[in-house]
């Protein structure tokens, strides 16, 4: 999503594939740090409650994703970083330019070819690149250790 949104910013027309469910939560949450929220919130409440919060906050904050195109995972944001090193998007405006038609979140891509792709769905898109951030995997539980 970040790829996408400089690239908006620097005014080319990206299209974006979501391969996975991912969940998506705001930057800030009436302008305090959505990992400060769920820091919080981890002092008082289980792990599973504080994700269900943030998953119930992001979809108040940033609506159903799924009419972009963009579906949640069924476990949630924090169990996912703690089991499989998968750490939520934060949105920091590429959603905005995913509603005004800026950045199109289109399916999977069945092939590519010259100048451009085949979609799961049988269309042809034009491109003159094609990015592919396949994500990371995070190390940090590795290294940070909380006495």
């Amino acid at each position: 999503m970040e790829v996408c949104l400089d690239l908006c910013d620097h005014n080319a027309l990206p299209s974006m594939v979501a391969r996975d469910s991912v969940h998506v939560l705001p930057r800030e949450m009436l302008g305090v740090a959505t990992f400060s929220v769920a820091v919080f919130l981890l002092r008082f409440l289980p792990l599973w409650l504080v994700d269900r919060i943030l998953v119930v906050l992001a979809w108040l904050f940033l609506g159903d994703l799924g009419k972009l195109g963009i579906t949640r995972p069924s476990r949630g944001p924090l169990e996912l970083k703690n089991t499989k090193g998968r750490t939520p998007v934060l949105d920091i405006g590429a959603l905005a330019r995913i509603r005004s038609g800026d950045i199109e979140v289109v399916p999977g891509i069945r092939r590519l070819f010259r100048g451009g792709a085949e979609l799961v769905d049988g269309r042809h898109v034009a491109a003159d690149a094609v990015i592919l951030a396949t994500g990371y995997h995070s190390n940090v539980p590795q290294w940070l250790k909380v006495y």
